[in-house]
């Protein structure tokens, strides 16, 4: 992906939740291009985490907190492009306490960081890529919380893109389908559930992080001058069934 993007050169990249999977395949995406970036995660070192985070500034975040985003923005300083990648969900979704810290993490955080870099985006005409789910469309009945933030997500991102487009932001989604990270290692590990899940992709294969970030880069760079306030499903096909 180097050399590909080079009107990344310089620009400065927030990518939340970017210690690990798609957002850590974004965020080495940007820098490969050129970008300064700089990641959150929820651990207290970038040592504390398997992955290698080197040429990436790492930031401690944990944005159930109040005031994270108001931090966040004062430590990181002006940015360019906010990958809105940080995530959760819970096994008690079908509890008032899991569904309330979903739904914060998911979809409250994300209005909570589009404000706090909204002047900084506004003066650098930046852009903002949300990361939603199949979620954001369809329903996961044993995860309501994660369902509601993603759909939410996806609303959200339409307001964003109409309100603040004479401000020069644009605001797009991207809706991963089953992405090969160490999320879905426990699906990919069981042989007969996984031939089950990918009968419903038309490709019949696992999608790559890298091929998230792609997207990413597209729809925050010039090239997507413009588009805004859309989403992409990257699935295989899966929305086609």
């Amino acid at each position: 992906m180097a050399g590909v993007w080079p009107e990344f050169r310089d620009k400065r990249v927030l990518v939340t939740g970017g210690s690990q999977g798609i957002g850590l395949a974004t965020a080495r995406a940007f820098a490969a291009n050129g970008a300064v970036v700089t990641v959150t995660g929820t651990r207290a070192s970038p040592s504390d985490y398997a992955d290698d985070l080197r040429g990436l500034a790492y930031l401690q975040a944990d944005f159930a907190a109040p005031g994270t985003a108001r931090r966040l923005a004062g430590d990181v300083g002006p940015v360019d492009v906010l990958v809105a990648n940080a995530g959760t969900g819970r096994p008690d979704e079908y509890t008032e306490a899991g569904f309330r810290a979903v739904i914060d993490i998911n979809l409250n955080a994300v209005m909570d960081l589009a404000l706090a870099f909204h002047p900084a985006l506004k003066a650098r005409g930046g852009a903002i890529v949300a990361m939603g789910s199949l979620s954001s469309f369809l329903a996961l009945r044993e995860t309501p919380a994660y369902t509601a933030s993603k759909a939410g997500l996806l609303g959200l991102t339409r307001a964003l893109a109409d309100k603040w487009a004479p401000d020069g932001i644009r605001v797009n989604l991207v809706a991963p389908g089953f992405i090969r990270t160490r999320m879905t290692e426990p699906q990919r590990s069981d042989p007969d559930y996984e031939r089950r899940l990918l009968r419903a992709v038309p490709m019949r294969r696992w999608g790559e992080p890298e091929e998230v970030a792609e997207t990413v880069l597209f729809l925050a760079s010039p090239r997507a001058a413009y588009i805004t306030g859309q989403s992409v499903a990257i699935d295989g096909g899966l929305m086609l069934r």
